[in-house]
């Protein structure tokens, strides 16, 4: 605060300061033409006299100011309390200037030896001026309260921008965490179940697929906390899921991942392939007889990434009828998409000949490194 009270000072002796000399300059010239042989001193010394106790009585108006602003409605009273406020600064400021003059006797002029000649000469000639300074000393202290009420109501906007943006993060957030936590129990409800029906048929291959379960659920609890992960990370749980089917099918299923180099560190939605290829076999080799190959498959097309996931057991048909319409793996995907890529993402089916079906998934190309990763909290600790 004392700091703040000294800045303020010194702004305010600068600027009556600066008033002093203007004024002083324009008079002088005046003065030179009309070849008056008054001292320059003298009148320079009049001036800074005068500024300098509109100066000390500056604090005053801007208090009046302060305390008695114009506003919407309330005009009226304001405008009476500083038309009084005019005329007492006018006399008060013509006053102290003739007093200070006189006592410091530095004036050679004839009226300046007294008090009571030289305040009636300051009144009939400075009284409009005077008046003149205090308005636009309000004037100037509304414009700068109408400039920090600007920056004050700018500074709140942007306040409320970013909370309003972090609300819609932390909504979107919980959203594709719910979407994310509903893939995990369908994925494992259709695992145990299948383990299930292997426990009597073959108990060998229903030990080793739920030894298999284990790693899986492992590698989802160890996962990383975000929605977005490295591809070559991505594929990890994907190999661990397609080591479960294979166990399942056996020789019915084989499995081709041909992943372009350029694409292993673009990032993708944590969780995409897996329902894809889930959905590929449900509604592949897990509904219809014989053998099926699930195919995946990334590139790069322009500014996207290309993924791919096809099987060679269906035909489109079938899956529009219950996978489009009505399952949990390509309906969450694809509001996963839709939340973390807007319309910058897309995902469709698409008819092979003479059978399968293929799911292509296109999102936004973005560099993720594993280090730039939030790891979970048990690791960070």
């Amino acid at each position: 605060m004392t700091r703040q009270r000294w800045r303020t000072a010194a702004l305010i002796v600068g600027g009556w300061t600066l008033v002093a000399l203007f004024l002083f300059s324009k008079n002088l010239a005046a003065r030179m033409l009309r070849n008056d042989p008054t001292p320059w001193v003298d009148m320079l010394v009049a001036w800074l006299i005068g500024s300098y106790a509109s100066a000390a009585l500056t604090p005053a108006i801007l208090w009046l100011g302060d305390r008695y602003p114009f506003g919407r409605g309330s005009w009226k009273a304001p405008l009476a309390i500083h038309l009084a406020g005019c005329a007492a600064f006018a006399v008060a400021q013509l006053w102290l200037e003739a007093v200070v003059s006189v006592w410091l006797g530095v004036l050679s002029f004839s009226v300046a030896q007294s008090v009571s000649t030289y305040f009636p000469v300051l009144i009939a000639l400075g009284f409009h001026g005077s008046a003149v300074c205090y308005w636009l000393i309000i004037g100037l202290q509304a414009l700068w309260r109408f400039h920090e009420s600007s920056r004050r109501h700018e500074r709140e906007a942007l306040e409320l921008m970013a909370r309003a943006a972090a609300l819609e993060t932390q909504v979107v957030q919980a959203r594709l965490g719910a979407l994310k936590m509903q893939l995990q129990p369908h994925f494992l409800f259709n695992t145990l179940h299948t383990i299930v029906t292997l426990i009597d048929e073959d108990p060998t291959a229903a030990e080793e697929m739920l030894l298999r379960l284990s790693e899986l659920l492992r590698a989802f609890l160890d996962d990383y906390q975000g929605h977005e992960i490295p591809l070559r990370h991505e594929l990890e749980l994907v190999e661990l899921y397609l080591g479960i089917q294979r166990t399942r099918f056996r020789d019915r299923l084989t499995t081709q991942i041909r992943l372009a180099p350029d694409t292993l560190d673009c990032a993708v939605p944590s969780l995409v392939l897996q329902p894809l290829v889930e959905n590929a076999i449900q509604h592949g080799i897990g509904r219809n007889i014989g053998e099926d190959s699930i195919e995946i498959e990334s590139r790069l097309e322009g500014d996207r990434l290309c993924l791919e996931v096809r099987n060679r057991n269906s035909v489109l048909e079938r899956i529009s009828g219950g996978l489009h319409r009505r399952g949990i793996g390509l309906s969450n995907s694809r509001l996963r998409l839709k939340e973390i890529y807007g319309d910058a993402a897309e995902i469709h089916l698409i008819a092979l000949t003479p059978r399968g079906a293929c799911c292509r998934v296109r999102v936004p190309i973005r560099r993720i490194d594993i280090d730039d990763l939030v790891r979970p909290a048990e690791e960070v600790a």
